[in-house]
């Protein structure tokens, strides 16, 4: 007697189902892809539902956010210099400026002076100082087109009048400038004219903090600085201070807050990916900051984003006042 196959000793219920799970699954397939319609099920999903930029530190995954913008490069452009003498130690900057004022850095240098430590002497003032002008000239800039800026910051610490008098004995002039000055000289350098109708900026520094914008001309506010601590300044009676000036920015104009300081430099270091000229700051509550300065400093930047609401804080790695400054000179 020949032998029954496998699939002949099957009962027919078996076969039966056996049969019927390729039928049933094409059938799912070429309803769900819109086989009998003509209509892609995914495609229909797609076009009615809006997918949103990522921008760093808001998305549920904290994903990085970018800002892509290109300054324009300067053309024919001459090399100047500035020193800042800040509340908290020098900044130098070499700046590309040409006649239609686009710029570009060409180096920058951020170094904290023993002077604020009360550990330098005259000499240390003079050696340090001389550090500086001495990289300019390697660099290609012009005696002439070296600047000093005095921040008015620094203004209120008793030690850089010992700066001021140095640089006067080395023939150099000495520009003071007030927080107004600075506020509108920030936003000369920082804020793109692109900007001008949606944007503000913002400069939180060691003595105060600037804010200002553009309406008609610029506008300018202060509030106390990242270090308010020293002079026994509480953390809410400072937050409600600048979250009361902030909100005299007009609402059109809070789309983004260019915003550059020490604080904002430290935390724009935590999420900088590689070299990128902007850096869009994550919420102040995604930073977990130990030191008091910093800490200070994020209590100033909540208060400006609650006050205004702006969702995209722009860091600007190349911008400073002082560079303004340069951009005033003729």
């Amino acid at each position: 007697m020949e032998e029954k196959s496998t699939w002949a000793r099957l009962r027919w219920p078996i076969k039966a189902i056996i049969l019927a799970i390729p039928i049933v699954g094409i059938g799912y397939w070429a309803f769900e892809t819109g086989k009998f319609d003509g209509t892609s099920a995914k495609s229909a999903t797609a076009d009615t539902t809006s997918v949103a930029p990522t921008m760093a530190g808001t998305t549920a995954a904290d994903e990085k956010r970018t800002f892509n913008y290109s300054p324009e490069k300067p053309v024919n452009g001459e090399y100047k210099g500035v020193v800042e003498v800040g509340a908290s130690g020098f900044n130098s900057f070499v700046v590309n400026i040409d006649k239609e004022k686009r710029w570009e850095i060409v180096s920058k240098d951020f170094g904290k002076s023993f002077v604020y430590e009360g550990m330098a002497t005259t000499a240390d003032i003079r050696t340090g100082l001389k550090n500086y002008i001495g990289a300019m000239f390697d660099k290609g800039v012009k005696s002439k087109n070296i600047h000093f800026v005095i921040s008015s910051g620094a203004q209120k610490e008793p030690k850089t009048a010992a700066i001021s008098t140095e640089l006067k004995k080395m023939g150099y002039v000495v520009n003071l400038v007030t927080a107004e000055q600075e506020g509108k000289l920030a936003l000369k350098c920082v804020l793109p004219a692109s900007y001008y109708d949606n944007s503000f900026v913002v400069d939180i520094g060691s003595g105060n903090t600037k804010i200002s914008w553009m309406d008609g001309d610029v506008k300018s506010a202060e509030a106390p600085g990242a270090k308010y601590y020293e002079k026994d300044l509480k953390d809410d009676a400072v937050y409600a201070q600048v979250k009361s000036l902030s909100e005299k920015i007009p609402a059109k104009k809070r789309e983004v807050c260019f915003i550059i300081g020490g604080v904002p430099y430290e935390l724009a270091k935590q999420s900088r990916n590689g070299e990128e000229r902007f850096t869009v700051l994550n919420n102040p509550e995604k930073y977990a900051v130990d030191k008091i300065k910093i800490k200070s400093g994020v209590n100033i930047y909540k208060a400006i984003k609650d006050a205004t609401k702006c969702d995209t804080f722009v860091f600007d790695w190349d911008a400073n006042f002082t560079i303004g400054f340069l951009l005033t000179v003729k």
